[in-house]
């Protein structure tokens, strides 16, 4: 029991992680919309997304040719359920996370596509 506790936290261990999970508690979002607010490598940004899926924070969900990302609110697991509500309050008045929300009202996985078929 333990171990899976450790597990969990540090699942949380990396800022970039919990960036993503404070974007998807505005939105579903797939690889690319994530890797375009992020400025990370999607092969960066998948591997933060397996370490969050596996820790039970997120689940994932076919959208025609994407795969949309979102928050696991039936986890099951007192835990996450426990550290979601924390994670809804905190760090909403840091920069970082301030300027995430302000990227992602503008970010569009059409224009995405678009601009890397360019």
């Amino acid at each position: 029991m333990l171990k899976k506790q450790a597990d969990i936290f540090k699942s949380l261990s990396d800022p970039n992680r919990i960036r993503i999970l404070k974007m998807l508690q505005m939105k579903s979002m797939c690889v690319c919309e994530i890797t375009e607010i992020l400025g990370l490598a999607a092969s960066t940004v998948s591997q933060h997304l397996t370490v969050l899926k596996k820790a039970g924070f997120i689940v994932d969900s076919k959208n025609g040719k994407w795969i949309d990302y979102s928050l696991n609110m039936n986890s099951g697991v007192p835990e996450i359920a426990s550290l979601m509500t924390a994670l809804h309050y905190m760090l909403e008045g840091d920069e970082k996370i301030k300027k995430d929300k302000l990227k992602l009202a503008k970010v569009n996985r059409l224009e995405i596509v678009k601009k890397s078929d360019r």
